[in-house]
């Protein structure tokens, strides 16, 4: 609630989509279904203007102004009436655990350090593509306390405005009006984990490189930047495991999620997301980079279409709708979901590439910002999760994870170099 607020008589609650219901039933201190949006800045940021351009958002954003409350059969979200958000110095381990009874109930963090501004939200109340909207209308509020004009173009929403319905939109049910597609259990696959450090030490190791330069190697290649870092990560990770010598090799696969908004009109800011599943398979033999990214090239463009994806969203609110699952009582129900989270969430995947792609802003903001940077939160295991983003022809390439090993990341960007790629890496691993 921005200062000065009165409290609201009576709470607004939201029904949870199907996304936040999965994830609002998972989480716990080993899991951080948390991310992190960063921007660079050309200044120092100012704390107190900072906080002037949260409390000038956040009641543009009802979907991010919530807690998560459990009721008798479900978990739902209501209007937070509590202070804040406030903005906080930044911490050296990010992503922590979301508990929704504690830091009064808030899903999303604000931090500030030197010349970084970032935002943090919980998955249950928006993915990527929501939270970018946000913090894009946040840079641009700051930077006018700061005193520079920033029109409301290119994604930044105007605060004077009230909050759309579509926005607010569970978008899973809207477009889940088609035959779903039957469930098949997936294959395990490659865990890809490693020693777990302490509690909660998350290791981000950051590679920067230039967007031309991958453009041209994944050109070559005959694929885009995304199929081309997805292929380099898997070779990295079928590497890794046939060095160990397993008695048997197992499938290695990513979980990547696709942006359902580029392929059903709808606004939301909401979770609407999918994630389909590049996978090699070492025991048909040995495969050369180039086959890998083939692979990885023409199993997205097949199974990245809007008849797939729309038979994957109606298969996925047909399960939250099953009578047996909503009888449950949310004690009983919660155990149900998350081993059904690790059977096809988790057991499937050998790790998560995300990539939402460049961030986009009106001209006048460009000059103010020197990097987009992002972060994903610890996995439920010991592992790594990659993630990029970019901003003009920066490319930032993140590895996060719980586990003490960096061979993972190392490889990765060694690959890239090796391919004619120059990177600089930053880590705040202590060795």
């Amino acid at each position: 609630m921005a200062r000065g607020e009165k409290k609201s008589a009576k709470k607004e609650w939201y029904r949870l989509d199907n996304a936040a219901v999965v994830y609002s039933a998972i989480q716990k201190d080993t899991y951080s279904a948390v991310y992190r949006f960063s921007a660079v800045m050309d200044h120092e940021v100012d704390p107190a203007a900072l906080q002037r351009a949260v409390d000038k958002i956040m009641p543009r954003f009802p979907g991010f102004r919530v807690r998560i409350k459990q009721g008798i059969f479900w978990y739902y979200s209501e209007f937070n009436d509590a202070p804040g958000p406030f903005v906080r110095p930044d911490i050296s381990n990010p992503c922590q655990p979301i508990r929704f009874d504690q830091e009064d109930g808030w899903l999303v963090r604000f931090f500030y350090y030197h010349r970084r501004i970032s935002i943090e939200v919980f998955h249950g109340i928006s993915d990527g593509g929501g939270a970018m909207v946000v913090l894009r209308t946040l840079l641009a509020v700051y930077l006018r306390e700061m005193g520079y004009k920033i029109p409301n173009t290119h994604g930044v929403l105007d605060v004077d405005q009230p909050p759309r319905p579509e926005e607010l939109e569970d978008a899973y049910a809207r477009y889940a009006t088609v035959k779903a597609r039957r469930f098949t259990t997936l294959r395990k696959a490659f865990p890809n984990t490693g020693t777990p450090e302490p509690f909660y030490t998350l290791n981000v190791t950051m590679g920067f490189c230039s967007v031309r330069q991958l453009k041209e190697r994944a050109a070559a290649h005959g694929a885009s930047i995304t199929e081309y870092l997805t292929a380099v990560l898997l070779k990295v990770l079928v590497d890794r495991q046939h060095r160990a010598r397993p008695v048997r090799e197992l499938p290695v696969s990513l979980a990547i999620p696709v942006n359902l908004r580029s392929w059903f009109p709808s606004k939301t800011l909401r979770n609407f997301i999918l994630t389909v599943r590049p996978c090699i398979d070492p025991s048909l033999g040995e495969y050369t980079f180039e086959e890998i990214i083939s692979q990885v090239h023409h199993y997205l463009r097949l199974n990245i279409t809007r008849q797939r994806m729309q038979a994957e969203l109606a298969g996925n609110v047909k399960f939250a709708k099953n009578k047996l699952i909503q009888i449950l009582p949310a004690a009983l129900k919660n155990p149900v979901v998350s081993f059904g989270y690790y059977m096809a969430g988790v057991r499937p995947y050998s790790g998560t590439y995300t990539n939402p792609g460049p961030f986009q802003c009106p001209e006048e903001m460009k000059a103010h910002i020197r990097r987009m940077e992002v972060i994903l939160g610890q996995a439920t295991m010991p592992r790594v999760h990659c993630a990029s983003i970019s901003f003009g022809d920066l490319m930032e390439i993140t590895f996060a994870g719980t586990q003490k090993e960096a061979d993972t990341e190392r490889e990765f960007f060694r690959f890239l170099v090796r391919d004619g790629v120059h990177v600089k890496v930053e880590s705040n691993r202590s060795r």
